[in-house]
């Protein structure tokens, strides 16, 4: 008797399971970027709650705690956005589970109605007949091989079938355990993002009872704005006459260079002219001059070979600089509202990386110490040169390094000081030549 074949069938069920697969794949792709960026802010809130908690421990609300605050609200709204991208994830991965469900379920209705009618078959032909009188029956031996062929065939399909029921009864029950861990995945994401979203109010009332107790310090805050104006002048000061001091070194050393060449010329002309006397004298040719060539000039910037494949090396580390100091940007560059104050603007010539007590501060990149001096307002302030650009460093504590001393990308040159107010900055700044930049533009994105 004829029975029908799942090739077809099976082809379709096939190409369901590798579509649905692809689509997981895509999805666990998504979902491994996440989980990563999810684990990179939860290192942030902890790294900022270690700073929040050593402004919190002072007796008096200051623009640190303020600042703390602040980048600890924008890490928790950051988390809820990760968090509520989770989700989508998650009701993205459950409707492809389910799906992949729904199929398995309708080729497992098929297959179990064709098993069904095999049986219903089967029996009502072992009511007609008996197997072994069918086969001994054959009118020839050909006509006997084929029937047990086809016998052979019609119980191999059967049981066959019975095997794929089993298969897919399995691979149900998987799916269907899937979609329950799934779901409470998705449960426990959404628990977390509640308790999340709690801690985050809690942290804007605080940031409002600080901004509200410093409002009330108008005379003292324009007072630190006023100080904190004086050290910046300072070390602007104190910047551009390094600069300029390289500036004047460069020229000089140019000057001695060009000195140098245009000796080297006169000597050699006035030694082929004695040599020219000589051999005049005893009536040989004269030995013609060689023809000078014009020897490449030295770099409008005056920088050494060795300068300028560093400052070229150092232009190309744009947004790839390795941060002086772990922490978060309390302050960014250039002029900027203040944090409490209305109206009142602020100038950074730099940035301020606020962090804890004594954290290890680090240059960015090979360069040699220019200086080394202590300013008002600024602590330790340490200036590295690469090329015709430098890093400063100020704020600091602890200096291990001199001037004129080499120093490697990443090599500790001192610790963070920590002010009146238990608030540890790092004040960074970049400059080429004369002209200050912005060093959020040149740091590693993190």
């Amino acid at each position: 008797m004829p029975f029908r074949t799942p090739g077809s069938r099976r082809f379709w069920l096939v190409l369901t399971f590798v579509l649905a697969a692809c689509a997981g794949a895509f999805a666990q792709k998504t979902r491994e970027q996440l989980e990563r960026e999810k684990a990179e802010n939860q290192g942030k809130i902890r790294e900022i709650q270690s700073i929040l908690k050593q402004t919190s421990s002072q007796k008096n609300v200051n623009l640190g705690q303020l600042k703390a605050l602040n980048q600890q609200i924008n890490t928790y709204k950051k988390q809820i956005d990760l968090l509520s991208d989770d989700l989508e994830i998650l009701d993205r991965e459950l409707r492809v589970l389910e799906k992949r469900r729904q199929s398995l379920d309708s080729s497992l209705a098929v297959l179990k109605e064709e098993y069904g009618h095999m049986i219903y078959e089967a029996s009502k032909r072992n009511a007609y007949f008996n197997q072994l009188v069918f086969l001994f029956s054959a009118g020839t031996f050909n006509q006997f091989v084929l029937r047990y062929k086809y016998l052979k065939q019609y119980t191999e399909a059967r049981q066959g079938r019975a095997k794929e029921i089993d298969v897919l009864q399995k691979q149900v029950m998987a799916e269907r355990q899937r979609i329950t861990s799934k779901k409470n995945q998705q449960k426990n994401v959404l628990d977390t993002r509640v308790t999340e979203n709690n801690k985050l109010e809690g942290l804007k009332v605080k940031q409002n009872e600080v901004i509200k107790e410093l409002s009330q310090k108008e005379v003292e805050l324009r007072k630190q704005i006023a100080e904190n104006k004086r050290a910046t002048d300072l070390l602007e000061a104190s910047i551009r006459r390094i600069a300029e001091r390289e500036r004047r070194e460069r020229l000089e050393r140019e000057r001695r260079e060009r000195e140098e060449r245009e000796a080297r010329r006169k000597a050699e002309r006035e030694r082929i002219a004695r040599e020219n006397a000589e051999r005049e004298k005893k009536g040989e040719a004269a030995v013609a001059a060689p023809k000078e060539v014009e020897e490449e000039p030295v770099a409008s910037s005056g920088m050494s070979e060795e300068e300028t494949t560093l400052a070229s090396s150092f232009t190309a580390s744009q947004n790839r600089l390795p941060w002086p100091v772990k922490g978060f940007v309390s302050s960014h560059f250039g002029q900027r509202p203040h944090a409490v104050l209305k109206g009142v603007m602020v100038d950074n010539l730099g940035i301020d990386i606020q962090t804890t007590a004594g954290e290890s501060v680090r240059s960015v990149y090979d360069g040699t110490v220019l200086d080394v001096t202590e300013l008002p307002g600024m602590g330790s302030v340490v200036a590295i040169q690469h090329g015709n650009y430098m890093t400063i460093y100020a704020k600091m504590t602890g200096v291990a390094v001199r001037a004129g001393q080499k120093v490697k990308a990443r090599e500790n040159i001192g610790r963070v000081a920590t002010d009146s107010d238990g608030t540890s900055e790092l004040q960074f700044q970049i400059w080429k030549n004369t002209s200050r930049l912005n060093p959020e533009n040149w740091l590693i994105h993190r």
